[in-house]
């Protein structure tokens, strides 16, 4: 059975831009299959979180107590969450099961806790991934003396149970950081200098988070927080419009099945 609404992503009456040789021309008819994009400002996160925990959340798709029908996921990944906590604020022990999940830390010290035994400190540069599995439980909680935010990101598996499984790597350099077979998913990351060009993956589902800086992508222009839902991408690429520009990309490949 397919999962209701993993195939599109986009909201009904959304017009996405086509990218390719000569789209949008009248009469024009590619022999492939054309880049469909729909860019989502910052600001139209849906703000989250418990002020008075020091803990503030924008959330990218439907999570928790909001829930936008039309926006629940791409692809297989279901939530896109930045995470802004507090010296000293947490996420209490919690279960999860069946999703993998990946955080990537831009400022500060997420000290993760789990009831597999893993303990680790997770700083920006590094990518920590979790296959929940069958089930897990975690803490999450800031581990500096300064403010800690990350992007965490939640993808479907294909299919349900298996053990869990946690890892870490520590200053990924750009390119692929983090592959996720459970999910049929790769998260890339680039940093382009100013106006350097880089490529992006082709791939049926492709998901651009901008964690710093601005970039110019098929025609729009993209700053911090912003992020591109790119369906049947073939043949992208970026330009970075200034210095300490970031990018993470999902390649995703795969729909998610249950019995």
């Amino acid at each position: 059975m397919r999962v209701r609404g993993v195939s599109s992503g986009f909201r009904h009456g959304d017009k996405p831009a086509l990218f390719g040789c000569g789209a949008g021309r009248p009469g024009y008819r590619s022999p492939v299959i054309e880049a469909r994009i729909q860019v989502r400002r910052a600001a139209e996160r849906f703000l989250g979180g418990d002020a008075e925990a020091g803990i503030s959340t924008r959330h990218a798709f439907s999570f928790s107590g909001f829930y936008d029908p039309d926006n629940v996921r791409f692809g297989p990944l279901s939530a896109c969450n930045e995470e802004l906590l507090a010296p000293g604020a947490g996420f209490a022990e919690h279960p999860h099961r069946d999703v993998e999940i990946v955080t990537w830390v831009v400022e500060g010290e997420l000290v993760h806790e789990d009831s597999a035994g893993h303990v680790e400190a997770v700083r920006p540069g590094d990518v920590q991934w979790l296959s929940a599995g069958e089930g897990v439980r975690h803490v999450e909680r800031n581990g500096g003396a300064g403010p800690l935010r990350f992007v965490q990101m939640w993808l479907t598996p294909l299919e349900a149970g298996g053990p869990p499984v946690y890892g870490v790597s520590r200053s990924v350099p750009d390119g692929e950081v983090c592959a996720l077979p459970r999910a049929g998913a790769v998260l890339h990351v680039r940093r382009p200098g100013a106006g350097e060009r880089c490529a992006l993956p082709g791939a049926q589902w492709l998901y651009v988070h901008v964690v710093r800086g601005a970039l110019r992508l098929a025609g729009w222009t993209l700053a911090e927080g912003d992020s591109a839902r790119v369906q049947d991408a073939m043949s992208l690429d970026a330009v970075a419009l200034d210095e300490g520009a970031e990018l993470l990309l999902w390649e995703m490949r795969a729909e998610a099945r249950f019995p």
